[in-house]
């Protein structure tokens, strides 16, 4: 089987995007979306992205299998690269394109936005906060989970989690550079307390409007950012009284400027970038 396929990244977030509109399923298994991914053997990536035909009203839908074969909710980086992807394909197709989708997703209907200057913005929606729709045991499934005790490889780490429609795990550290994520990404992503797995962000206060984050991501691994991981950790920031509502979270592949409005939703702007096309 011959597949047309770009490349994208957002700050290194990198993704196989795929043409998947003529279908309702994704055009690849997990397993062979695995063999595409891998840095050696494949392509390359975080991930595989398919733009497939709308549902519920949306322009689109996303479906995403990250590089070990599962199948996350959302990815905030890789709906900003969807985002620029439709907009290329629509530009080959009719000369012209949207400025802005309505995107469905797993975790709800996601709305990337076309900057002029070539940022993408989006409105992640609503971060959910009860441990139920995280999910995780910490505690009650009623209960916010903030700024409590998890032990992990032997240490008490004080964690917050958070839910953009994926779940995350979120706790704050003198020094990022410090942290040895390999090792404890794993602990954290597996830990008996979070029932379908974690996303964990190690996140640094230099400023109130300025943090420091690296993440381990579900089923990825250490990645260069994570758009979801970037909203969840300002979110609990906030509920720890550490950042402000608007905030540039730098990841090692770049920043985003992340706010948490009035209107209790998340918006998310950065870079979606094209790297390459080719047939695989």
């Amino acid at each position: 089987m011959t597949i047309e396929f770009t490349k994208y990244h957002g700050i290194g977030n990198d993704f196989i995007l795929i043409d998947n509109r003529a279908a309702v399923d994704p055009l690849l298994t997990p397993e062979q979306a695995i063999k595409m991914c891998d840095r050696h053997f494949g392509i390359g990536a975080d991930g595989v992205i398919f733009a497939l035909p709308g549902q519920d009203g949306a322009d689109y839908s996303m479906r995403i299998f990250n590089s070990d074969g599962s199948e996350p909710e959302m990815c905030g980086n890789g709906i900003r690269c969807l985002g620029r992807f439709l907009a290329d394909l629509e530009t080959a197709e009719a000369g012209a394109s949207r400025a802005q989708y309505q995107i469905h997703t797993l975790a709800g209907m996601m709305t990337p936005k076309l900057e002029e200057n070539g940022q993408v913005t989006v409105n992640m929606g609503e971060p959910r906060l009860l441990a139920g729709e995280i999910p995780t045991t910490l505690v009650a499934a009623d209960q916010k989970v903030v700024n409590q005790p998890l032990e992990v490889a032997g240490k008490m780490w004080n964690v917050t989690c958070v839910s953009m429609g994926n779940p995350h795990c979120i706790t704050f550290v003198e020094d990022v550079a410090e942290i040895a994520l390999e090792q404890l990404g794993p602990q954290f992503e597996n830990h008996a307390v979070f029932p379908q797995r974690i996303n964990t962000e190690f996140i640094q206060v230099v400023r109130s409007d300025y943090l420091k984050m690296r993440v381990w991501e579900r089923g990825a691994g250490i990645t260069l950012a994570c758009g979801t991981g970037a909203c969840a950790s300002l979110v609990a920031g906030v509920l720890n009284e550490k950042c402000d509502r608007r905030a540039t979270v730098e990841l090692p592949g770049g920043s985003l400027a992340i706010e948490w409005a009035t209107d209790n939703r998340i918006y998310m702007t950065g870079p979606a970038e094209k790297v390459f096309t080719g047939i695989a």
